[in-house]
């Protein structure tokens, strides 16, 4: 089954009752029993709901793994990742980090004796003088958030197998319609749904997908055990979103190539972030790993200050200044002071994201008014 089919079908049966072509809400929290253990496969909607299941059978398919799992967010899919580790486990994770995933890393579980480690993964040889016995979990972004750096998932991977060592993919910036992290190698799969998956910015919520059905049983356990679950209603439109993700995708990977192409003559800007460019480091890699290069595009200003990049994110109109990414509409954002404002300046320096860098997320909008926008921003 092709992917355009696969996010339309996979895993969605019509409801058998009524016949249904959608979905439905099952806006329950408990199942009636024959007799105790004899059930129709659900007893509680914490461990399963069927309308979660279906949402977690299609990303499974979508990303070619065996066991889809559904949370309440993004951050409580990578939580439960976390959880399969013990102390004194150390993560190995890229500089570049999205903002929440370094504070869950380095404010929460290192008070429980699980360290992390933040290195640049450009190189993929480089990482070795930082791999440890103690290292358990390597945690890759790409491209990451929000200088759109490209890792070598496959060179990744293969470093960490010969060490015994799991490997995690946050795909949220391409989606499973750009790029496949477990048939390259990885273990599992992260996605912060909120963003492309649903890409209607009316839920939040994530998903992970297992390689194998063995580590799928140990994340549905930590699932369950600590509860961490979207409802019913956050699940069904998820799985209404996830029916035109390679519709919505191709054409805001079309308008942000067309944005790229315009804003290199911008005399105010420094330098762009995108993988689409063929100066950008790792190109190549992206253009073997990616089907296309994706919708998010970071820029930096000549005038590196906060004032310069304020000067232009608010005066956009089309482009709403807000948190988030992904979503039909276009979104515009200064990543020092929004999403990565819990990284320490002189480390967001250190890994390049300066003061002046803005990332937009570019939506499905006709191209002419987007590009129209940002001129009358930038003027």
């Amino acid at each position: 089954m092709k992917f355009e089919t696969k996010t339309i079908h996979a895993g969605v049966h019509p409801d058998p009752s009524t016949g249904a072509i959608m979905t439905p809400i099952f806006q329950t929290s408990t199942y009636i029993q024959a007799s105790p253990g004899d059930h129709k496969g659900f007893e509680y909607s914490r461990t399963q709901n069927p309308t979660r299941k279906v949402l977690e059978d299609n990303i499974a398919a979508l990303e070619n793994g065996e066991r889809g799992l559904a949370f309440g967010s993004g951050l409580a899919a990578m939580d439960a990742v976390i959880k399969l580790l013990s102390p004194g486990d150390e993560v190995l994770s890229t500089n570049d980090l999205y903002g929440g995933s370094y504070r869950l890393l380095r404010k929460v579980f290192e008070k429980f004796g699980i360290r992390s480690t933040f290195v640049p993964m450009s190189n993929p040889e480089a990482i070795r003088p930082f791999i440890t016995s103690r290292t358990k979990l390597i945690w890759i972004e790409t491209p990451t958030n929000p200088l759109l750096n490209i890792i070598d998932i496959k060179a990744i991977c293969a470093i960490a197998k010969e060490q015994g060592i799991l490997t995690v993919v946050d795909n949220t910036f391409a989606s499973p319609y750009l790029q496949n992290p477990l048939d390259l190698g990885a273990d599992i799969v992260l996605h912060s749904a909120t963003k492309y998956i649903n890409g209607h910015s009316d839920v939040v919520l994530g998903l992970l997908v297992a390689k194998t059905e063995k580590l799928g049983e140990e994340l549905a356990f930590i699932q369950n055990s600590t509860g961490a679950v979207p409802g019913p209603m956050d699940s069904f439109l998820t799985i209404r979103g996830v029916k035109t993700l390679h519709i919505r995708m191709q054409r805001a990977c079309e308008n942000a190539a067309k944005i790229v192409a315009h804003l290199q003559s911008n005399p105010k800007i420094n330098k762009i972030y995108w993988p689409g460019l063929s100066t950008h480091p790792n190109h190549e890699i992206a253009a073997q790993q990616m089907r296309d290069f994706g919708a998010m595009i970071s820029f930096d200003l000549k005038d590196d200050t906060f004032e310069a990049a304020n000067a232009i994110i608010e005066n956009t109109h089309l482009f709403s200044l807000a948190e988030s990414l992904g979503g039909v509409e276009s979104l515009i954002g200064h990543p020092a002071s929004m999403t990565h404002a819990s990284i320490p300046r002189e480390e967001r320096l250190k890994a390049g994201l300066h003061d002046s860098l803005i990332r937009l997320s570019v939506g499905i909008e006709h191209i002419d008014d987007l590009i129209a926008d940002l001129d009358r921003a930038m003027a």
